[in-house]
This record gives structure tokens, sequence and C-alpha cells, in this order.
């Protein structure tokens, strides 16, 4: 453990140098780079248009990511567990391209590959020997079709957009989004994207915006465009096969999507989801069969120049067959149970419009957990499309042991507490945020392993308190094309969790783009 330690803090110790040369070379004193003409495009920067842009219908570029992430507890929340230290690299590539052929018609369409060189034995499924060995070395994955779309604008000479086929869809605040963000959890932050049909009518006069969508989502790969590489049947070190997977099952829905804009400074939205969930054939064991009926609201503003909130909440309906529910806490394995569950989010800031562009925020957030005594009824909140690390890179890890294998299946908790981010210089951006983290319900339902409470379980069965959330960063835009950060979390369980060891999650990244 301390030689990785070491291997992570010397990572992080050589990006911060490279910070640091980088802004020295490029910071200037205020008052001369205001007298100072507006620099003109450099050489390469006229190399790099013309080649991105050989011709008026044609455009192009990539990106390329660099990350080591280590991890210890995270998963296993035990830290006399095997494979409770993760560490590795991830080397993400992306090209991508948009052809427009005629006016407001455009074709668009990114590649993505990922490779992951695990520097310890890892809980990567492909790499599954026993329940005791697991392999180390280069993971090369494949390379996928990441988005493949016809945008049309001004469809039928109104204000319409329709947008067809594989693409990236968020809603709510940016860096906030909710419920709708992630089509591919299962591999991580490599793809986002939602096999779908958008439409949406911008309604200027009444300052209104309707989106309508319907999603058809497979859980593996290759089921509607072939994958580069092979992406199932993969063949483990133990014999087995083992496919990979972008969600636990087959998934299609519809929303409704509905923003305002009247109100002075205020945006107000609304929108009614439709989840449904069958579950794939290779994945039975963890996938769900579901019909998720998702009512919302969300109201943003800025009433004066230094304050700033979003409010948002929603209830859900329907019923859903988890087969992973412990049996003391259904009618039986195979029961179909009503949902009803529901979540809040709000954020308050005071922008403080100084030089270092300081900014504190207090944060909260409530997701309903499964009452173990409603058997008959499912009160876990189902996050949706939600399942990426949008206010924590660790703590996502840790849902696995408490849904079924799901990562960042996030349910059963409250968080509040403060956030603070300024830039002490230019093109640099520190945060810091707290978090106070409880359970509404003491004993998670889908817990993996022995029931909670019980010898070898990892949760109390009679507790509240998930513990302390510790989250610090430092980002840096070294230019135009390069940027770069440092990223470090920590997690104090407390009595939820039956060990109590500290959860640790730290990552160096940088990130070019052409």
């Amino acid at each position: 453990m301390m030689k990785t330690l070491l291997k992570s803090a010397v990572c992080l110790a050589a990006l911060t140098t490279t910070l640091t040369v980088a802004l020295a070379q490029t910071a200037q004193p205020a008052a001369q780079a205001s007298t100072q003409p507006a620099p003109q495009q450099s050489a390469f920067e006229q190399f790099a248009k013309d080649v991105k842009n050989p011709t008026p219908w044609l455009t192009w570029g990539g990106d390329v990511r660099l990350r080591n992430e280590y991890l210890n507890n995270a998963i296993t929340l035990d830290d006399g567990a095997l494979r409770h230290e993760q560490d590795y690299f991830r080397f993400r590539e992306r090209i991508w391209t948009t052809i427009t052929p005629v006016t407001n018609l455009t074709l668009n369409a990114r590649l993505a590959a990922e490779q992951r060189e695990w520097m310890k034995p890892t809980y990567a499924s492909q790499y599954f020997v026993s329940s005791t060995v697991s392999r180390s070395g280069l993971e090369e994955r494949y390379g996928i079709l990441d988005n493949a779309n016809l945008k049309w604008n001004n469809a039928f000479n109104l204000p319409l957009t329709i947008t067809a086929g594989r693409q990236d869809i968020m809603f709510g605040d940016p860096l906030n989004w909710w419920l709708v963000a992630d089509g591919t959890p299962g591999d991580g932050s490599w793809t986002f994207f939602l096999d779908s049909i958008r439409l949406t009518f911008d309604a200027k006069d009444i300052k209104t915006k309707f989106d309508l969508v319907y999603i058809y989502q497979n859980a593996l790969p290759d089921e509607w465009i072939p994958t580069i590489g092979r992406s199932g049947g993969n063949t483990r070190p133990n014999g087995s096969v083992k496919p990979y997977y972008l969600t636990e099952q087959n998934e299609q829905g519809v929303i409704f999507y509905v923003s305002n804009k009247s109100l002075k400074n205020t945006q107000v939205d609304g929108y009614f989801i439709y989840k449904r969930d069958s579950r794939e054939l290779p994945l039975l064991t963890i996938g769900d069969n579901a019909d998720i009926y998702t009512l919302g609201a969300k109201i943003t503003g800025q009433p004066t120049p230094h304050w700033a909130y979003s409010v948002e909440g929603a209830y859900q309906f329907g019923h859903k067959q988890d087969l992973m529910v412990l049996t003391n806490y259904t009618t039986s394995p195979s029961a179909w149970r009503d949902i009803s569950a529901y979540g809040a989010n709000a954020k308050l800031s005071y922008l403080f419009k100084d030089k270092l562009n300081n900014q504190a925020s207090l944060i909260f957030e409530y997701l309903s957990g499964d009452d173990p005594n409603t058997k008959g009824t499912d009160e876990m909140f189902d996050i949706l499309w939600g399942r990426w690390p949008r206010w924590s890179e660790l703590y996502i890890y840790s849902y696995g042991a408490e849904t079924s294998g799901k990562l960042a299946q996030l349910n059963n908790i409250m968080r509040i507490g403060p956030s603070w981010s300024f830039v002490p210089i230019k093109d640099t951006t520190l945060s810091v945020t707290y978090n106070a983290l409880f359970a509404p319900e003491e004993t998670p339902t889908r817990a993996v392993g022995a029931a909670p409470g019980t010898t070898g379980s990892l949760f109390t069965g009679n507790g509240d308190f998930r513990g302390h959330f510790l989250q610090a960063w430092v980002k840096h835009q070294f230019s135009k094309r390069v940027s770069g950060h440092l990223w470090s979390e920590f997690v104090w369980q407390g009595d939820y969790y039956a060990k109590r060891d500290m959860l640790t999650f730290l990552r160096a990244e940088l990130m070019m783009t052409f």
C-alpha cells in the first residue's frame, strides 16, 4: 500500500510541478495585459483551423485524455479485503466530425476508445480468475462509435430541431444534471450517449423551450452498431465468458421536458420521464424489469448579482421486479413491487464578484431509500440516467456493495454541506467541498453478501450516518488545447457501515484537444 501511495504521490507531484512551471511562464501582470493589443492567432492555430475545417461543409477534431486513478476501500468498504486497492491508468482517445451537406442538416459522428493499465490485481470482471485471484496488466477493451446522429435545424421551417441517432443528452444545470446525463454507466466516463430521437421546439415569443425524447438503449455495446474489437464473448482467465456492458438491462424511455424563462433572472423547468427496464439474458442476475414514472420540477435563479439558487424535486411511481432484493425484505425474490419514491436536489450560492472569483455554496440532496418493513412497496429512488460522478468520483464505487453490484446507483442518501471555490491565478481554479452523509433507511435491502446486521455484512443495519465526505481539487488550463487537474476525495465511514475504514480516491489528469 505504501508503495502505491508513494507512486500516486509522485504522479501528483509531477503534474503539480508542470502546473507551476506553466503558470510561471504564462502569468502576466494585470495592468500590462490590459494595455496590450489582443494577440493575433498563432501560426499553429491557423494551421489547426485550416486542417480541421478544410471545406465549408466539413469539420473534425479529436482529444486524448490521460488519467491515473487510485482507490482504496471504495469498492470493498474494507481495507482487509482482497483487491481493496485499485491503481490504474486510463487512456481515452476520441475523434469526431460534423458534415453539413445542405443548410440546416448535419451529420455528426464520434469514435472513442479506451485502454486501462491495471497496476494491481483488478476488480474488473474481464480479469477475474477466482474469488481470491485476479490479474493486473493492460486491458485494451474496444472502440465504439459513441456519437452517430443526423441533426435537422429549422425543420419544416419551424423553430424545431430534430436529432436522431446516438447522441449525448443532458437535462438540468450544467455539470449538475440530475436524472438525465449518462446512458452508459457500465463503462464509466468513457462514453455518455443515449440512442434516441430528440425534438426541441424553441417558442421564443413565450420564452419557452419544449423537448420530447424517445430512448432505446441496449445493455451490450454491439447490439446496434458493431464495435471495433471484441466487446462480447470475451474469455476470462478462468475460461468463462463475460461480455462488457453499458448498463445492466435494456432500457426504453420517453422524456417530456419544458423550460421557461418568462420571469426575470429565473428559469422554471417541469418534466415527465418514463423509463422501462428489461433484463438482458447475459445479465439476468443483476438486471431489472421495471416501469418507472417520474414527475419533477426545477427552479433556478439569480435574484441579485451575488446570490444564485437551484431547487429541484421529483416523485416516482410505477412497479419494479428486482431479483437482488434480499429475501427478508420482499414477499418473494421474483415479486413485482409498487414504486413510491422521491428526491430533492438544491444549491444556494453566494458569488463574491471579487478579483479571485470566490464562490461559496450550501448543498443539499435527498434520495429516498427502500423501507425494509414494506415488503410489497419499493421506496428506493431510481436515479434513471443520472448514474455518473455528479458530485463525487469516489462515492459512486461504494454503491456496488449496497445495490447488487450497480455502481453509481445512488439512493437512500441525504447529504448537506458547504462548498467553496476560487481562482487564485489566471486559468486555475481551486475547490473544496464537505458533505455530511446520512442514510434515511438504516438497512440497504439490496446489499451484496450477508444481510445487514449479520456476521460478515458490510452494514450494521442500525446506523444512519454514512460518514464525512471531503473533496478537494485544482484545475488548470495550460493553453487553449491542454488542461489538467489534480483531484482528491475521502470518506470517513460512519455507523451505517460495519468496518469504518477510510475511503480514498486520488486522480491526476491531462487532457489534450485538437
